[in-house]
């Protein structure tokens, strides 16, 4: 008689797909590790919706935005894949990438992955990161209120990204093609 071997990485990632998470809380599977956050404050709320505007009013290209979509990236060594909900993730119009996707959807085609720091900001720092570049997501945008500073991280290679630049709020961060505008961050303050 013959048994599957199941392994703890697919437990896991059972275990997570199955839960119920609380109304307006997010449960997110990163790098191995269940995080389940509150819904944000109105500062956060406040944030996001400041580089959203600019996108869509300053972009080169027509972009479309989704506050709530979980993205299935590659996991590290022994992990499942990764179930991340970013607070942004931005990608052209032309792809339709929301029309018709899953909960859980691939990551290609998503040109920004923005995060607000929020419960938890090593989180959004570090993992997410790794996640980020791992997915191959060209640009990720970290807003971090602690620190009152913008990061644009660039060039995804392995679990990481090659480029970043980090800013004080109040100065311009340039945002590359396909945005290619200089995202103001003087209300971010």
């Amino acid at each position: 008689m013959a048994h599957e071997s199941v392994t703890r990485a697919e437990i896991l990632l059972e275990g997570f797909l199955a839960l119920d998470a609380p109304e307006g809380f997010r449960a997110e599977l990163i790098e191995g590790e269940i995080v389940v956050t509150p819904p944000p404050d109105g500062d956060h709320e406040h944030l996001l919706g400041l580089v959203v505007r600019q996108v869509y009013r300053r972009s080169g290209t027509d972009m479309c935005f989704s506050g709530n979509k979980g993205l299935k990236l590659r996991g590290g060594d022994d992990c499942p894949t990764n179930h991340v909900i970013p607070d942004g993730t931005i990608a052209p119009t032309e792809l339709r990438l929301f029309r018709g996707a899953d909960s859980w959807m691939p990551c290609e085609g998503v040109a920004l992955a923005v995060e607000v720091t929020h419960t938890r900001p090593q989180v959004d720092r570090e993992a997410k990161r790794r996640c980020y570049a791992r997915g191959g997501i060209p640009l990720y945008l970290l807003i971090d209120r602690e620190g009152s500073s913008v990061t644009l991280f660039r060039d995804p290679e392995g679990d990481d990204y090659r480029e970043h630049c980090t800013l004080p709020f109040g100065k311009a961060m340039a945002l590359p093609e396909p945005f290619g505008f200089d995202l103001e961050t003087a209300e971010f303050d």
